[in-house]
C-alpha cells in the first residue's frame, strides 16, 4: 500500500452522498421530546436526586433540534 500518490495516479474524488437531514433532525427532536415528557413526569424525583437540570437539558435539546429543522428547510430553498 502506498501512502503518497502523484496527481496523475489519483482517481477522481467521488461525488458527495445525498442525504436527507430532515429525517435526522426529526428523529433527534422526537427523542428530545420523549426526554422532556419523561423528565416532566419524574420531575419531583429528579429534583430530589439533584438532577433537576435534566429537564432543562432536554428542553434545550428539543429547541436546538427544532431550530436545526428550520435551518435545513430554509437551506433547501
Amino acid at each position: 500500500m502506498r501512502i503518497w500518490l502523484k496527481d496523475s495516479e489519483r482517481r477522481p474524488d467521488p461525488l458527495p452522498a445525498r442525504t436527507d437531514a430532515r429525517k435526522a433532525f426529526l428523529a433527534g427532536s422526537a427523542g428530545w421530546l420523549l426526554a422532556v415528557a419523561l423528565a416532566f413526569v419524574f420531575r419531583a424525583e429528579l429534583v430530589a436526586a439533584g438532577l433537576g437540570w435534566w429537564l432543562w437539558c432536554a428542553v434545550i435539546g428539543l429547541g436546538l433540534g427544532l431550530a436545526g429543522l428550520v435551518w435545513v428547510q430554509v437551506r433547501r430553498r
